[in-house]
């Protein structure tokens, strides 16, 4: 975790981060990262350094803007060229179109269309990739909800302002273990937590969010360039 300063860009955080990867002695089952990454040098970069990835696509460029909108669930070939220093390539990769009825869910009705680049082994359907992409928005609620036990500051220094971030995830994550392994019922496929209310606390699930039981389960190609 650092601080994004002037000049940063989303292929420039990329490479940085992938480049930790490298280095470290770990398997990295996938990356999942968010569409703000969804540009030909991004995915290039995760092509040159071998990373599963799955990441939602921008609406951009006229072929996407025709495929989303019609048809069902599916898997197309897409493709974007990117330009640097005089020079162009294009980098190609597989589009999974998922297409799910709303059913009233968060008072929606119609056909929810979501568009995923992903290039990993347990993808093979667009309900794949959907499923396994909606595991990262445990991620970034945490992130959310620590600004409820973030202490507050005036100051400017980022080495502090860090230091305070990361003491309220790790307040967050102690009352999730405390409350996972002294609160929850055991049961079948998983706890079930209990409703108990501690004053100045905020309950949270395995998944970050607030104040709710969810469902035990909590629910390839390699692109080329030219």
């Amino acid at each position: 975790m650092r601080r994004l300063e002037d000049g940063d860009t989303a292929s420039s955080v990329l490479a940085e981060f992938l480049g930790i990867l490298d280095g470290l002695d770990l398997d990295v089952k996938a990356v999942f990262i968010d569409r703000e990454f969804y540009d030909s040098k991004c995915l290039t970069l995760l092509h040159a350094h071998n990373h599963a990835y799955v990441m939602p696509i921008v609406r951009w460029g006229q072929t996407i803007k025709q495929e989303l909108p019609e048809g069902w669930s599916r898997v197309i070939q897409h493709d974007m060229t990117g330009k640097l220093d005089g020079h162009s390539w294009t980098v190609e990769f597989p589009v999974y179109i998922d297409c799910t009825y709303q059913n009233g869910r968060y008072d929606e009705h119609g056909v929810a269309r979501h568009g995923y680049a992903a290039d990993a082994p347990f993808i093979d359907s667009p309900r794949d990739a959907r499923y396994h992409y909606a595991k990262r928005f445990g991620i970034e609620a945490s992130y959310r909800l620590s600004e409820q036990s973030i202490a507050t500051t005036s100051t400017q220094n980022p080495v502090v302002r860090l230091l305070y971030v990361v003491v309220s995830l790790l307040l967050q994550n102690v009352w999730r273990y405390l409350h996972w392994e002294y609160v929850a019922t055991p049961r079948r496929g998983g706890a079930s937590p209990l409703a108990v209310v501690v004053q100045g606390v905020h309950q949270h699930d395995s998944t970050g969010s607030v104040d709710g039981p969810r469902d035990a389960s909590g629910r390839p190609r390699k692109p080329t360039t030219r």
